[in-house]
């Protein structure tokens, strides 16, 4: 009972030699763990570089199973709020500040940080108390710290459940993580005092934006999508941050909070199964000074494209260089490269000068994702955002010009669909305009 008041108590002291027994113990005891899970499910060697490899995309990469990488994730959430709140209790009985703890989150500095807590003397002169005297200041950081921790918790766990193992991105993890993160965080700040409205709104966004951090440093996701998604969690939290402070002296409130957190996973594997992916389609048109039959070779294959001015495609997404084709009629098919890759384009539709379509077998990522890491593979840039067909469609005008339309359909299986649909209306339509103008300078010539 002493050993588990002092790993997942806040009030026990850590002094150094507590601190490096228990760290260096319990690093022995999660690499055990998860090599031998790692070997009985996956036969495969899991090495200490493995271990301290903090990117869950490069192993979920190298794993090849999610189940196995989802029972690494339930192990390892009773050991990051070990090391957390033992790094928290180090760092004040060595007479440091507690917001010290937050860099046991940013992977390679945790470790030196550890490192350094294993150094550092007990403070003389100030006995530990588990208890904060009245000092107000200190108990509300200590408030703090603890729903900010919790939060981060939720927030890497349920990311890893959804995206890694489920596959999924759906309401649970846009919606129901930042409500629950916001909830959890602002009822631990008024747990035992209530607090301001603003203050307990500042540590849910607060919280929020830390496990935004943190689910970057890790390399789960890249700064790109973390951007579109920070108003939705933000906005979020906000709200969860209303109820939560609300219940905090509530009776019941810590098991209604437990109901909630044991149905979010819930809700995650229902909705991955039932969700069926969202439908759109966007068309652009252009006029050209030329008539079908100079426009349509310039449709079906183009030259190379000149280097891209617009500013999203500059911070990372995918965009059109060239593209050629394979074949004549039916059955060709048409290779259009883009910055990342080539889409495969096997034609549907040749009617010759007014009509080009076809399918989609094979794509590139969207996009490049901004990372403080050189390759990050996030999920969401394989299969979430779908090309299934597109088409060109070349209508005669007055005076020997061309109308010239061209459409893709595509399917989304991100949540909330019209939310995301935005962004991914403007980058096709942003492609399409690059594509078009190209062609209208060809074919003008």
């Amino acid at each position: 009972m002493g050993i588990l008041r002092l790993w997942f108590g806040l009030e026990a002291r850590v002094d150094r030699r507590t601190y490096a027994a228990s760290g260096f113990g319990l690093v022995a005891l999660k690499y055990a763990i998860d090599a031998a899970f790692v070997y009985l499910v996956a036969h495969r060697i899991w090495t200490p570089l493995h271990y301290l490899n903090p990117f869950f995309s490069v192993r979920n990469r190298e794993l090849g199973s999610r189940n196995v990488l989802g029972l690494m994730v339930v192990i390892a959430l009773p050991f990051l709020w070990i090391g957390f709140s033992m790094t928290v209790r180090r760092a004040l009985d060595a007479g440091r500040s507690p917001l010290l703890s937050l860099l046991y989150f940013v992977p390679g500095v945790n470790y030196v940080l550890m490192l350094v807590l294993c150094c550092l003397p007990t403070r003389e002169g100030e006995p530990w108390r588990p208890q904060p005297a009245t000092p107000e200041v200190d108990d509300a950081m200590r408030a703090a710290l603890l729903g900010i921790a919790a939060g981060l918790g939720i927030a890497v766990a349920m990311t890893l459940f959804s995206v890694y193992v489920l596959h999924g991105y759906g309401s649970a993890l846009f919606l129901g993580t930042p409500v629950v993160i916001g909830a959890t965080s602002a009822y631990l700040y008024n747990r035992t005092k209530q607090r301001s409205l603003g203050a307990s709104l500042g540590v849910a966004v607060l919280a929020i934006s830390i496990a935004g951090g943190s689910i970057l440093v890790f390399g789960l996701e890249g700064l790109f999508c973390l951007a579109m998604a920070f108003p939705i969690a933000a906005g979020g939290a906000i709200l969860g941050a209303l109820v939560g402070r609300m219940v905090a002296r509530g009776s019941g409130a810590p098991a209604q909070l437990a109901i909630v957190l044991f149905a979010l996973p819930l809700l995650a594997g229902a909705e991955s199964r039932l969700q069926p992916p969202a439908a759109g389609e966007v068309r652009s048109a252009i006029e050209i000074d030329a008539p079908p039959e100079r426009v349509w070779p310039n449709v079906i294959g183009f030259s190379e494209l000149p280097a891209p001015e617009e500013w999203m495609f500059r911070i990372g997404v995918s965009y059109p260089q060239r593209a050629r084709i394979e074949g004549r009629g039916v059955g060709a098919v048409r290779h259009c490269e883009f910055s990342t890759g080539p889409f495969v384009e096997p034609i549907t539709t040749w009617d010759e000068p007014r009509r080009l379509s076809f399918d989609v077998t094979a794509q590139p990522a969207p996009m490049e994702e901004w990372s403080p890491y050189r390759h990050i593979a996030p999920p969401h840039l394989d299969g979430y955002l779908r090309s299934r067909r597109g088409e060109f469609r070349l209508i005669a005008l007055e005076d020997g010009r061309t109308r010239l339309e061209g459409s893709t359909y595509y399917e989304l299986e991100m949540f909330p669909a019209p939310y995301w649909a935005f962004y991914s209306d403007h980058l096709i339509a942003s492609i399409h305009g690059r594509v078009l103008r190209h062609i209208k300078r060809l074919s003008e010539r």
